[in-house]
């Protein structure tokens, strides 16, 4: 038979329980994200991708070049890209929009701050972040006395990649208004293409970096107005959750606002927040 008759017939073993358990226990203690049995064969698919850029037969072979061969130095930026999760949508859980429209923004800048520094502490692709900056834009117009910045991390490079180049499909921006599409949205040249693109005045309000929100600092300014974390926490066990928003509510100016998302809660947690809206908390 063949080399490549015999290649063909390979069975690639399944990941093994102990092979599972090492990866679980890196990921957990890396990135704080849960790793129950159930996802074992979640986790296989998606390190399908680092197989192949790696020319490995099987995700055995994977782990024993992580953890037998110091492969972790090398590979865990790629290793934590490819399990997390990087759901995200413009607009999603739109009331925590209509009270920093309402209420949160007009009482920042009632209270005298003209710079509003906003951080999009989980950002994934940049919907949640180019989001933010349309209503600032919006309040901005209202309150010309006010400007804004926002930072933007993630512990992913590669949804940071792409929230950089501010790059859209057509469908992903339905939850955007006709008019809000019109002020800050420009389609491809090309129609085949099917995207839009972020416009220059909107994406200079960005800035990126890749964070761990599970490192024990931030650098990150310890003023910040506005932070969102939303739909983040759910994928990290209590005490992760609660160290997690320590740090986060050690980055927020007095007065400022953190948002969680919407099924998140800080019930059972000593921090110095009060709840003003559904997951929205202002600092004492």
């Amino acid at each position: 038979m063949s080399n490549t008759a015999a290649a063909s017939l390979y069975e690639p073993e399944p990941l093994t329980a102990a092979n599972f358990q090492r990866l679980a226990t890196f990921i957990h203690g890396y990135a704080g994200i849960k790793m129950p049995a159930s996802k074992r064969t979640m986790l296989e698919g998606r390190l399908r991708r680092r197989l192949r850029a790696l020319g490995m037969a099987d995700v055995n072979d994977y782990c024993r070049f992580l953890f037998e061969e110091d492969g972790l130095a090398d590979e865990t930026i790629d290793l934590i890209d490819a399990v997390t999760t990087n759901k995200t949508e413009f607009f999603r859980e739109p009331a925590h929009f209509d009270f920093l429209l309402e209420q949160g923004l007009p009482a920042l800048a009632d209270k005298g701050r003209r710079q509003i520094k906003i951080w999009s502490a989980a950002c994934s692709t940049g919907a949640e972040p180019y989001t933010i900056a349309m209503i600032m834009e919006e309040f901005r117009q209202a309150r010309r006395d006010t400007d804004y910045s926002i930072l933007c991390t993630d512990i992913c490079t590669e949804v940071l990649a792409e929230a950089l180049a501010g790059r859209f499909s057509v469908e992903m921006i339905e939850p955007v208004s006709a008019a809000r599409r019109q002020r800050y949205l420009m389609r491809a040249r090309d129609p085949a293409r099917a995207e839009v693109r972020i416009k220059p005045h909107l994406r200079a309000k960005l800035s990126f970096a890749r964070l761990n929100l599970m490192d024990e600092t931030y650098p990150v300014d310890a003023d910040m107005d506005i932070i969102f974390c939303r739909n983040m926490l759910i994928y990290l066990d209590k005490s992760t959750q609660a160290k997690v928003l320590e740090r986060l509510c050690g980055r927020l100016s007095p007065g400022g606002y953190l948002l969680l998302g919407h099924s998140e809660s800080i019930v059972g947690l000593d921090l110095p927040v009060v709840q003003v809206a559904n997951t929205v908390f202002q600092k004492r």
